[in-house]
């Protein structure tokens, strides 16, 4: 058996007993694999089953800030069919998916987390004071149709139940109706069609509610949980010749069995692979001596996700060179984290960090000109040889959250109590660049903490997570010894 799209035994075959209706044949997939059902599985496959029990369970606790949430776009949109989509499996290869995921405004605006159901639609339909909003989802099949036993997208033989109407309608808190009865019309406007929906429904997600800043939280603690993991496992990982590989698979295992998922592909870079910003291939040895700086984040039931990264030496303890680097990342992180202020622009939080990268690349001597000339708006930028990205970015349902923001509500916006974002200053010498001393090229080090704005000021949902030199090196010394949940 292989996963969902598999069609080893499906048959387009009469679907109910002596029946001589044709049981769609599931789509994209061929039929030099399928072979007859025989007389006697058609005649028996509908009956003998119990009854399901059709249990109306109470809201869930996200449904009520989920309904706020519609609210304000109701508000917005006044008079405007809006149509906001789930999403639809995404194929892997050939006839197997990807884990459904569904789109992030669909879950922020409805509450249905990891159990939404692929192909669902949420419709605002005008009225004269609002909206009338419906949920348009396939529930499950009765028995006695083909689709129970022959599709292998759907069927529950194939993918275990799916919830009832009234179950979902009770559980989110929303109108619901069977997919086959929407209707989508020309004019409808459309997340990820229309630009000022979709502004709209990302830049809704900027502040945080208390649910979502609870799911930050506990997003926060599995990731932990899970640096913990690779750092108990370090022997092993240097061990093996693919160690960046163990690295992803340690974390890949306390993210599904804590949580729902990573909420992006794990960077496991060891030496050189530092210093590629988005290394993911993770596929070389991880080598005592060397820095490795693992970027991972465990995505929680709800589809909210921590974004976390640490630097570690691998053999435990920090060569000179690499404390200083290490050390200089940690102040310009600090100097971003003293920044971060109710009421200051978001940009300044990465103003402040380049500050100190550009004042210790100077002081090295790496920079052909002053760290002031190079902070230049309009002839400077030197400095961002070794740090070319942004410091910091929103966090929530995505990674990057409220990438469709507008510029003056995200970059040049002003931090707001309930906002959740990064800051993740970095430093990366290039094995082959030869503007650096020797013994500086292979370094990367980055250090990544997430950020809650509160009313008297910036709060690290990471703190606990050692972050000094020195408390890195006491943290791999003891848990290469104990347990991975030691307390830190």
């Amino acid at each position: 058996m292989s996963t969902a799209g598999d069609t080893d035994t499906i048959d387009a075959t009469p679907a109910e007993p002596a029946s001589t209706e044709a049981a769609a044949k599931p789509a994209g997939t061929s039929t030099n694999r399928r072979q007859p059902f025989p007389k006697g599985f058609l005649d028996s496959i509908s009956t003998g089953w119990a009854e399901h029990p059709d249990t109306v369970p109470a809201a869930r606790e996200q449904a009520p800030y989920a309904a706020a949430r519609r609210a304000a776009v109701s508000a917005a949109f006044a008079g405007k069919r809006l149509v906001v989509p789930a999403g639809s499996l995404a194929t892997r290869s050939n006839d197997t998916d990807y884990p459904f995921r569904a789109h992030s405004a669909f879950a922020h605006l409805t509450g249905w987390a990891n159990d939404a159901e692929p192909d669902s639609v949420l419709v605002f339909q005008p009225t004269a004071d609002g909206h009338d909003v419906t949920l348009y989802f396939r529930e499950r099949a009765d028995r006695t149709t083909s689709e129970f036993y022959s599709d292998a997208t759907i069927g529950e033989f194939w993918i275990g139940p799916r919830p009832p109407l009234a179950s979902v309608a009770a559980d989110l808190g929303i109108a619901t109706a069977h997919i086959d009865t929407f209707d989508s019309f020309d004019d409808d406007i459309v997340v990820d069609e229309d630009d000022e929906l979709t502004r709209f429904v990302s830049e809704l997600r900027l502040v945080k509610d208390d649910y979502e800043i609870a799911q930050l939280r506990l997003a926060v603690e599995v990731t932990a949980k899970g640096f913990d993991d690779i750092v108990a496992e370090l022997p092993r990982i240097i061990e093996h010749p693919r160690g960046e590989r163990v690295v992803e698979g340690v974390f890949h295992q306390r993210a599904r069995s804590d949580g729902n998922w990573e909420g992006y592909d794990t960077i496991a870079a060891s030496g050189p692979h530092a210093c590629y910003l988005h290394w993911t291939r993770n596929d070389g040895p991880v080598v005592p001596g060397d820095l490795i700086l693992i970027d991972a984040g465990a995505e929680v039931d709800s589809l909210y996700t921590a974004d976390i990264t640490r630097t570690l030496p691998v053999s435990g303890t920090f060569s000179e060179v690499q404390r200083r680097v290490y050390e200089t990342v940690r102040e310009a992180a600090d100097a971003a984290f003293a920044a971060a202020r109710p009421g200051v622009k978001f940009r300044a939080v990465h103003e402040a960090a380049m500050q100190v990268i550009a004042l210790r690349t100077a002081e090295w001597g790496f920079l052909p000109v002053t760290a002031e000339e190079a902070l230049d708006a309009d002839d400077g930028g030197q400095h961002r040889r070794y740090m070319v990205h942004g410091t910091s970015h929103h966090l929530g349902l995505d990674v990057h959250d409220c990438a469709q923001a507008r510029r003056d509500m995200y970059y040049d916006g002003l931090l707001e109590p309930g906002m959740v974002f990064t800051i993740e200053p970095g430093l990366y010498f290039q094995i082959d660049d030869l503007t650096v001393p020797e013994e500086y090229r292979g370094i990367g080090v980055r250090i990544e903490d997430d950020i809650l704005m509160t009313d008297a000021g910036a709060v690290s949902l990471t703190g606990d997570i050692p972050r000094t030199a020195d408390e890195v090196e006491a943290w791999i010394a003891r848990l290469r010894t104990g347990p991975a949940d030691a307390s830190r």
